[in-house]
């Protein structure tokens, strides 16, 4: 049992880096891959969490259930922001994935500046290094059109996103377990999605072909989010920091490598050179930071 946290991550990283390759097959509206992911995850957990002997939707106070709607709707903008920024024409995964996983430079820039929280010297460099390949990639992009920079300041603002998901919810999910915050945080988020659906598109019918779309759908609603996310989770307790940190950069790797397998995506050097940058940046920053306070209760979005 002592190995099986550390096969987990393996799997849920494996798992949150097939992502970016079922969202580009799909033909549908960013806003209605998003929603049918986490309303499909939703029912997924539903009778899990209904039926668990610890009953974990029972006893939830009125003030944390309100918090997780609110986390709910930040996680929704995260998706919504970082699966259009994969739509739009130019951006590759490669650099869509290494933007939006860069959550912990700007958690750490927050915590330091607004928080008053003080970075340690491992995290300050690591948020150098980190926006130094971050500025590298626009750079790349914008040399190819102002949409595909465009495409990555979505991406980054789907980070920023992540990184208010990560700081709302660490207290809540002190008191709140594993499952119920899944459950709640996941059909909030499918809540606030829908009506998007319809103010910025057709609505939430599929593009393209239904049972397709569906198969996807539901690949990405077990797959990259439950057996991802959940899983990553749950094993974050019983690890390591440096694994912890470490397993934040497998995500852009693995979906870069796919990429380059399945989509016949492969990235120009100055991409390769700001990916290569921000990761270790990533590293570092998440490394310094959970090396003073292990963030086990966080959760992984990509």
């Amino acid at each position: 049992m002592r190995g099986s946290p550390y096969a987990a991550i393996a799997v849920a990283v494996v798992s949150v880096s097939t992502a970016a390759i079922f969202i580009t097959w799909s033909e549908s509206p960013p806003i209605t891959i998003a929603f049918y992911r986490l309303a499909f995850a939703t029912a997924i957990l539903l009778p899990f969490a209904a039926l668990h002997p610890s009953r974990p939707l029972r006893g939830i106070a009125r003030r944390d259930l309100l918090s997780m709607m609110g986390v709910g709707g930040i996680l929704a903008a995260h998706f919504a922001l970082w699966i259009t920024s994969l739509k739009v024409q130019g951006v590759t995964v490669a650099s869509s994935v290494v933007l939006v996983t860069s959550h912990p430079l700007l958690v750490g820039l927050l915590s330091h500046f607004v928080l008053k929280e003080r970075v340690g010297r491992k995290a300050a460099l690591g948020i150098l290094v980190g926006f130094s390949g971050v500025v590298v990639i626009a750079l790349a992009d914008y040399g190819l059109s102002a949409t595909t920079l465009g495409g990555d300041l979505l991406a980054l603002l789907g980070g920023i996103a992540a990184g208010f998901y990560f700081l709302t919810g660490r207290r809540i999910r002190k008191r709140v377990s594993l499952l119920a915050y899944a459950f709640l945080v996941y059909g909030s988020a499918a809540a606030f999605l829908a009506p998007l659906a319809f103010v910025l598109g057709p609505g939430l019918a599929p593009s393209g072909t239904l049972v397709k779309e569906l198969a996807l759908f539901l690949a990405l609603a077990v797959i990259p989010q439950i057996g991802g996310h959940t899983l990553y989770n749950w094993s974050l307790r019983w690890v390591t920091a440096p694994v912890v940190s470490l397993s934040l950069v497998g995500e852009p790797i693995g979906s870069s490598l796919l990429a380059w397998l399945l989509l016949d995506q492969t990235p120009g050097w100055a991409v390769a050179l700001g990916a290569a940058l921000a990761l270790a940046g990533i590293y570092l920053t998440a490394l310094g930071e959970s090396e003073r306070s292990r963030p086990i209760e966080t959760a992984r979005v990509g």
